[in-house]
C-alpha cells in the first residue's frame, strides 16, 4: 500500500535542515548490511577521499531533504 504521507516541519526546524546546521552532537546508529553493499560504499568513499560514514550521512541527508522536499 503506497500513500503519501503528509510530513511537516516546524520552521525554525525547516530552516536548520536547509542551513545545514546542527544543534545536537553526532550520535551511534547501528544497521544491519549486506557485506557486499558495505564493500562498494567503502569502495566509492575512498575514491571521493572521504571516510565511508561521511558519505553514508550525506546520502541520508540528500535523501531525508528529497523526502522532505525541502533539497
Amino acid at each position: 500500500m503506497d500513500e503519501d504521507i503528509d510530513l511537516t516541519l516546524d520552521d525554525v526546524l525547516r530552516e536548520d535542515i536547509i542551513a545545514g546546521k546542527r544543534k545536537r552532537k553526532l550520535r551511534n546508529v547501528s544497521i544491519k548490511i549486506d557485506p557486499l553493499y558495505l564493500q562498494s560504499i567503502k569502495k566509492i568513499a575512498t575514491s571521493k577521499g572521504i571516510p565511508y560514514q561521511t558519505l553514508v550521512r550525506q546520502w541520508l541527508v540528500k535523501e531525508i531533504k528529497k523526502e522532505l522536499k525541502i533539497a
